[in-house]
């Protein structure tokens, strides 16, 4: 019998040297406060949470700090480079933020235009080479391609995380065939990485096979977000009991559950 079906706690997933229980991964942005993003996270069972350095106050002491609602000892921080639009912004915004915080294991994005939000390749692939040179874990956001992917890996990324949709759209995921071919091809971790709208598409990330799922906007835009929050945990974890159960073939037509022979 394999341990993971029968233990839940055994399934683990690591990156860089961290191993986590949870395969969901939750944001920090478009939260009514702080108050509503830490129950939230609380109600996902997320372990990992990740904070936009360019718009989170990390050292304004008479502003409300998210540390003094989310505890970085319990919770481990992803500083990532939302709002980045070159290589270079981007490694100066990782720089500054582990000179505040230590942080190695960051989430680097590299965006290509305000519109799409699609992320720009080329200063992805430049930016991902300088900072794994300079002792950076980097989880990548990049496009569905799994050559795309491939380079990235090469170049130092320690996950590649291929966009469901474009962030923010709430559409799930367009492209289950470059999904899955991600999956097939990467030695690192795989998580899909926007476009979750709502619970079904997150368990479709992890029943591709996918090590893990991250969101925000589904969980923060929801008119239940503590719910939604609870929702998101469970289809992750239905979506990957049935990636591990190994599912039934699909056929043309239909095959009786009772056997026809023998009737009466």
């Amino acid at each position: 019998m394999d341990m993971q079906a029968t233990n839940p706690d055994s399934d683990t997933w690591s990156v860089a040297g961290h191993t986590f229980r949870s395969r969901l991964i939750v944001g920090t942005g478009k939260y009514k406060d702080f108050a509503q993003n830490a129950a939230a996270l609380e109600a996902s069972g997320a372990e990992i949470v990740t904070v936009a350095v360019r718009r989170v106050n990390i050292s304004d002491p008479s502003q409300p700090v998210l540390m003094d609602y989310i505890d970085p000892k319990k919770v481990t921080y992803l500083p990532n480079t939302a709002g980045c639009f070159t290589a270079d912004e981007a490694i100066r915004t990782l720089r500054l933020a582990r000179e505040a915080g230590g942080w190695e294991l960051v989430k680097l994005e590299v965006l290509g235009e305000a519109r799409t939000l699609y992320p720009d390749m080329r200063e992805t692939l430049k930016a991902t080479e300088v900072l794994a040179n300079e002792g950076f874990k980097p989880m990548v956001y990049c496009v569905d391609d799994p050559i795309a992917a491939q380079q990235l890996e090469s170049a130092g990324a320690v996950a590649v995380m291929p966009l469901g949709a474009p962030i923010g759209s709430g559409l799930g995921i367009q492209n289950r065939v470059t999904i899955r071919l991600i999956v097939e091809g990467a030695k690192v971790p795989v998580l899909v990485d926007a476009g979750v709208g709502t619970a079904s598409d997150a368990a479709v990330a992890m029943e591709l096979g996918c090590d893990g799922v991250l969101m925000n906007t589904a969980i923060a835009e929801a008119k239940d977000p503590i719910r939604m929050a609870r929702a998101m945990k469970l289809a992750v974890e239905a979506g990957r009991d049935a990636y591990l159960s190994g599912r039934m073939g699909t056929r043309k037509y239909a095959d009786p559950s009772s056997p026809l022979a023998g009737l009466i």
